[in-house]
């Protein structure tokens, strides 16, 4: 059977009856996405085809960017509070935890995250996305976890947005999340969802991950308790970093929108 062109891919039902019959071949029970899943055009045109080429860390570490100038402030876990006025969109918080395989907390640990906003407008010169940008959100920010791996943040829902992998092709809402161990070696970078997002079954890249429990634990839950009257919608959402059931994290030359 031969793969349709992209462009060629115009209705949903031809869209899931792809990322369906790719499913099928992937290898039963992978929870780490093929990178030849053709279904998600940017990493089959653009993933390595060759051994990578060995590198001494300790040379990458010298030359590696630093997220910031300074020490973590409590208030970066706030991206509403960045500028000078209100941003436009629903406010949410995002808390959890940072755990290894064992349920054990990772603690003083970095975390960067970054967004698009409430329109779907990434702040960066290569969205082109015809949607406002929002001169009160910039998108990013960083905190510590506590001793018990807890981390916390409070922002604005992310609006979908197009990404022309194929015609009508639009993301899901997802916030981005980088964790550092102890050296810039051992970043790790993943996506958080929200539930109930109708274009999950549309996404190539959520859907890349064929292991279906793997997918589920991308999907942050509501919690009526993280919720805040009159202020924001909760959500909560664990980082697992270890173990059979660790988090889906991004491979290191994988090109996620």
């Amino acid at each position: 059977m031969t793969d349709p062109s992209r462009d060629e891919l115009a209705s949903q039902a031809e869209i899931s009856a792809e990322i369906t019959r790719l499913q099928a071949g992937a290898t039963p029970g992978a929870d780490h996405p093929d990178r030849g899943f053709t279904a998600y055009r940017s990493a089959t045109l653009r993933h390595p085809l060759h051994d990578l080429v060995r590198a001494d860390p300790e040379v990458i570490e010298l030359v590696s960017p630093v997220y910031g100038h300074t020490d973590v402030a409590p208030q970066e876990s706030d991206l509403t509070i960045q500028h000078s006025g209100e941003p436009l969109g629903e406010r949410i918080i995002v808390t959890g935890r940072v755990l290894d395989g064992e349920g054990r907390p990772v603690r003083n640990q970095l975390v960067e995250v970054w967004q698009a906003n409430s329109a779907g407008r990434y702040v960066h010169k290569r969205d082109q996305h015809p949607a406002p940008l929002d001169p009160n959100f910039t998108g990013t920010g960083r905190l510590i976890t506590g001793d018990d791996g807890s981390y916390r943040i409070t922002s604005i829902k992310p609006g979908a947005y197009p990404w022309r992998n194929h015609r009508n092709a639009w993301r899901p809402a997802h916030i981005h999340f980088s964790l550092f161990g102890t050296e810039f070696t051992q970043r790790l970078v993943t996506q958080m969802y929200f539930p109930g997002d109708p274009l999950f079954p549309l996404d190539p890249i959520l859907q890349s991950i064929t292991d279906a429990s793997a997918r589920q634990r991308l999907i942050a839950h509501y919690d009526h308790d993280v919720t805040e009257p009159d202020w924001a919608i909760g959500y909560r959402w664990d980082i697992v970093l270890t173990g059979s059931k660790a988090t889906w994290m991004e491979g290191e030359h994988d090109d996620h929108a």
